[in-house]
């Protein structure tokens, strides 16, 4: 909606622009009046469409053709006064000022006109069968008024019409010649049907009429206005009602037939409530919600977002297969104004044996763009309707900011459910192969993927002691020499080598130490191709050798050539350092059966949790042992049985430790 409203009076001389100004702001006919006034403000309060009113007035005596000019690319909305009572001044707006408006304004953004029929009160008839002919001829013309300045008549509703005419516009909804609405018209408000449309049914029930009714309006429709809307569709549309619900032709019926009766108010109030602006297309500001991204921190969807990608996707996943066929997928993005997710979407997330994309691998696209481009995630969630289906301020209130990583690493804990995997490695070394694995294709599979559809990113879930985390991981390319300040950024680095290439350690030996040896960043190495025989790496040492010197993880074998699917495990290990960068963790697997896994399972364990808060409840009821706390006998026993406790824990762990 525009901040203000800037309505200029053009016309010949001594029709009487001045003293419809003077008889709207004084209520009364002007005895006196000059050539031309001031320009006036009419404050929001006071004005119908709540919006602060500038009115301007023109004098040929006063003021030069330059000047004229100025104001007319000022103008947001130009009323071309005459006297119906002199036939040389109707002649004059198409002979003169039309045209003249016309060569001094953008004609992209036409201006819209208001012709005034002047000094009503002197004449018995109308001068509207003059009129029309030239509304029909210009379609930048919004409407015609007759009114009187000495009689007082229609010179508010003059005002309202020239007000309505530059917030609710007619001319890029409807064509006038053709009867019918524009096609950008037609486009915003089928976007607005199939975003409204909450089950996919192409019918909006009643259900979805009265939540578009209180989203838009503020309120839902009484039951019988609900049935009279739908009885005036089916009296002029056959199919413009099914099941008793709205169609699509049906809703795109009603709001022409709002614009042909003057009501185009209401349509805007639709489509601005979308997010549309005046030239139909969405509006930056609705796609584009300012939201502040702290240094070092990280974007995720959160769990309202969650639950409304949910729904798009059971709404759309018709055969209920739980993957998204073409079609589906198709189907979902018709209300973006371009296809979003290209082939190589199908090779980043999990897919189905058909190649769809699954609902897992769904959710981890979205996942994948909140975290490298919210922006842009931000956008996709604007053309889906977010913050009109799930009643929020903006797309931004669906997004979670992460506290910086320094914090998460100063209190050896991390809320963030993304981690990503910087995946280095030597050309042919294996690191594709590692990335398609996560996604659970073997080699065999990852022999079909086509060169122009491959992805260098991976995205997935795993479990992390009980808890779903998202790992992404990215291939950098082997560049040695220009690596980028993105490519250092990453929760965990892998780095990957052939087994069966005696120089492809060597790689992963210089990247470490040039980029990450003196960094805090948990580094794991691949040893990729496990399936091969193993051959001796021509470099200073063995790669357990130089894991060991860097305090790193032993190499972890691993092949994508089996039968079956990959093994995940490792995946779940990287995920584990990823979330635990201050531990220097001996075990990184996840079996359940080792001393790290069963220590972290008994410290999450819902028996420990609950014999910790009974301990504190025992200790919190003063009045019942207030006697042993106050003496120092109590205090010493309690000493000393923690010690004894803490010395007898650690020595059990470590000798577990030693027996692993």
């Amino acid at each position: 909606m525009r901040k203000d409203v800037r309505i200029l009076l053009v016309g010949e001389p001594k029709v009487g622009k001045t003293s419809l100004i003077m008889s709207l702001v004084s209520e009364e006919f002007p005895e006196v009046v000059p050539y031309r006034v001031e320009e006036i403000t009419i404050p929001a309060d006071v004005t119908p469409e709540k919006v602060p009113t500038h009115i301007v007035d023109y004098s040929e005596a006063e003021q030069t053709d330059e000047q004229l000019f100025q104001e007319i690319s000022k103008a947001n909305v130009i009323c071309i006064v005459y006297a119906v009572n002199n036939k040389t001044s109707i002649e004059k707006v198409t002979n003169h000022w039309i045209p003249l408006i016309t060569e001094n304004t953008d004609k992209d953004s036409r201006v819209p006109l208001i012709l005034v029929g002047n000094k009503s009160d002197l004449v018995e008839h109308s001068s509207m069968e003059t009129i029309l002919p030239i509304m029909n001829q210009y379609s930048e013309i919004e409407t015609c008024v007759e009114c009187s300045a000495k009689n007082l008549k229609n010179i508010s509703e003059l005002f309202y019409y020239a007000q309505k005419a530059v917030l609710h516009p007619t001319g890029p909804l409807y064509c006038p010649e053709k009867k019918d609405m524009k096609p950008l018209c037609v486009k915003a408000l089928t976007r607005i049907f199939k975003v409204s449309d909450l089950d996919n049914d192409g019918i909006l029930n009643d259900i979805e009429l009265n939540f578009f009714q209180r989203v838009c309006f503020n309120s839902p429709l009484e039951p019988q206005a609900l049935e009279d809307v739908k009885n005036v569709v089916r009296k002029n549309l056959m199919d413009g009602v099914q099941h008793n619900g709205l169609t699509l032709k049906g809703f795109l019926f009603l709001h022409t037939l709002f614009i042909q009766r003057g009501r185009h108010e209401t349509t805007w109030t639709v489509l601005r409530r979308f997010g549309y602006d005046d030239d139909l297309e969405l509006n930056q500001d609705y796609l584009f919600p300012p939201l502040k991204i702290p240094p070092d921190c990280t974007t995720e969807l959160n769990h309202n977002a969650y639950l409304f990608l949910q729904s798009v996707f059971d709404k759309h996943d018709k055969d209920r297969d739980c993957a998204l066929s073409p079609d589906e997928l198709r189907d979902l993005f018709d209300v973006f104004p371009y296809m979003p997710w290209g082939p190589d979407v199908n090779n980043t997330v999990c897919t189905n044996d058909q190649g769809w994309i699954t609902y897992q691998g769904y959710l981890s696209q979205w996942t994948l763009t909140t975290y490298l481009d919210v922006q842009r995630c931000l956008e996709y969630l604007g053309y889906l309707g977010y913050s009109i289906i799930a009643e929020q301020e903006s797309q931004a209130a669906g997004i979670t900011v992460t506290r910086a990583k320094k914090i998460d690493l100063q209190k050896k804990q991390t809320q963030r459910n993304v981690f990503r995997c910087n995946v280095f490695g030597d050309m042919s070394s294996g690191k594709s192969g590692f990335l398609q694995a996560f996604l659970g294709r073997n080699f065999v599979r990852q022999k079909m993927i086509k060169e122009e559809h491959r992805s260098y990113y991976a995205i997935s879930t795993t479990y992390v002691y009980g808890q779903e985390k998202y790992l992404l991981l990215h291939e950098v390319f082997p560049d040695f020499d220009y690596l980028t300040d993105v490519d250092m950024a990453c929760d965990i680095v892998c780095l990957v080598y052939d087994v069966s290439n005696p120089y492809s350690f060597e790689y992963c030996a210089k990247v470490f130490k040039q980029y990450f040896m003196d960094s805090k960043t948990p580094c794991m190495m691949i040893a990729a191709k496990s399936d091969l025989p193993e051959v001796k790496q021509m470099y200073g040492c063995s790669p357990l050798e130089f894991c060991r010197r860097h305090k790193m993880p032993p190499p972890q074998s691993f092949t994508c050539n089996t039968a079956a699917e990959p093994n995940r495990e490792i995946y779940t290990k990287l995920t584990t350092m990823a979330m635990y960068p201050h531990a220097r963790l001996r075990c990184m697997c996840t079996c359940n059966r080792c001393t790290f896994c069963l220590c972290q399972n008994l410290l999450n364990s819902e028996l420990l949790q609950t014999v910790r808060a009974k301990l504190y409840a025992v200790v919190l009821r003063r009045h019942i042992i207030q006697e042993d706390l106050t003496s120092s006998t109590f205090w010493l026993r309690a000493s000393v049985g923690a010690t004894v406790f803490a010395v007898l824990g650690f020595a059990v762990y470590r000798l577990l430790l030693k027996t692993r």
